[in-house]
Parts: C-alpha cells; structure tokens; sequence
C-alpha cells in the first residue's frame, strides 16, 4: 500500500471539521490543534457468515 491509501478521516471533538491523517502524522487538528479526534466510520456495509 502506498501512504495515500493508509490515510484516514477523523473529526475533531472541537470545531468539528474533518482531518485526514496518516501514519506518522501528529494526532492534531489542522484547524484548531484540539487532541481529541474520533475516527469516521465507514459506509460501507460488512457481512460476516457464520458457522
């Protein structure tokens, strides 16, 4: 994987806004250097079998 494929969305618990962040980047906000960043779930649906 390249790094642009392992960046993730995250929110800030602050302003709101939304930062993409990859693996060696500082877990901050862009806009307002909050700490606090939830990570976006995803909309894709996921199915598991069981067995």
């Amino acid at each position: 994987m390249n790094e642009e494929e392992r960046k993730c969305s995250y929110q800030c618990s602050e302003c709101n806004k939304i930062a993409i962040l990859g693996p060696k980047d500082a877990v901050r906000c862009v806009q307002c250097g909050h700490r606090i960043l939830y990570k976006i779930r995803s909309n894709q649906w996921t199915q598991y079998e069981a067995l």
